[in-house]
This record gives C-alpha cells, structure tokens and sequence, in this order.
C-alpha cells in the first residue's frame, strides 16, 4: 500500500510559514516516508468506505489540536468566516487563540482511496491519499465538525465528498464540538 499526501493537505499540515498548530519536526517527504514505512498502530474505519484513519504514535512536537472548553479558557475563543481554499463558500469557524495544548500522544492521517480523489478531480500516484490529520491525546477518532459534515453532503462542486449527512453522526459532533474547539497559534 502507498500514501502520499494530497495538494488539500499539504499546506494545511506543513504550511509555507510554520504555525504552531501544525505538524512540527518533521517535513512533508518524512511524514510520507514514516506513514509508507511504520505500520499504524491500529486502522479504523472512516466516515466511508473510501476513507481509513491510520493511528500512529506522536514521534513529532505535535501539539493536541482539540481542546476542551472551560470557564477558564472561553474568553480565548475566536470565529470567523473562513473558506479552505478559494473555490469554497466560507463558514463560521471558531478556535483559542494563546493557548499551550499538551503534546499530542497520537498522530492519525485520514486517507482517502485513490478513486475518491480521483472523483473529487484530485488525482494520485498511490493507493491512498493523506487529506488531514488528527493530533490526539487518545488513539481515537475526533469528531468531523458538523460544517465538515454539511459540506460533504452538499458534494464535491462545493468542496465535499458527496457522502449524504448521517443525523446520528451528525448529534454526536454537535455534543463533542459543543465543549471542544481547535486552536492557532
């Protein structure tokens, strides 16, 4: 099996101008190179058949990129409207900002199958393309945000997946993102 990351991932998991809140210590060609190489420690199921979650541990700085909402923190919540690239309609995002998240235990790439991005008119040379990536405390999944969920059912022509909204699912991200923001930095 072969992993590259996609062009979708790429600048948000190793920006041009470092972030904080991004992979550290480690270059885009490492990152492949680790994931084509190490075995994960677990795979789960993704949201669909054409996407997996590849558990592996944190050999980076990687910081957590959830956080639990508290009294003490919610003053440091920020949002805004924000599309991730320029063919996207923007939604309202939220996240802290001057917070120092714990180091994450966890690394896990969201792949999609070749002939999904293939379907999203985002061609690969391997089996299976990085479109993300979680930085856990847990070696479990993190909730889609519920606006990632709304924009793969409204299709790929609005920057989706076209997998249509599972209500059930859909609850069960409100409850976790209801308590629990990312962070920049």
């Amino acid at each position: 099996m072969s992993i590259v990351l996609t062009e979708f991932a790429r600048p948000r998991l190793f920006p041009r101008e470092p972030r904080r809140n991004t992979i550290q210590d480690c270059t885009p060609a490492e990152f492949e190179r680790r994931l084509n190489e190490q075995t994960p420690l677990q795979v789960l199921d993704g949201y669909a058949p054409f996407c997996k979650l590849h558990v592996h541990r944190n050999w980076t700085s990687t910081r957590c990129l959830t956080v639990p909402i508290t009294d003490g923190n919610r003053h440091l919540l920020r949002s805004d409207y924000e599309a991730r690239t320029r063919g996207e309609l923007p939604v309202l995002v939220r996240w802290f900002e001057g917070l120092d998240p714990p180091v994450a235990d966890y690394l896990i790439p969201i792949l999609y199958s070749r002939e999904q991005l293939a379907r999203e008119g985002s061609p690969i040379d391997a089996d299976w393309g990085v479109v993300g990536c979680m930085y856990t405390a847990e070696p479990a999944e993190t909730p889609m945000a519920p606006i990632t969920m709304m924009r793969n059912a409204l299709g790929v022509d609005e920057g989706g997946s076209g997998v249509p909204l599972d209500r059930e699912a859909y609850a069960r991200s409100v409850e976790f993102w209801r308590t629990h923001a990312n962070w920049r930095g």
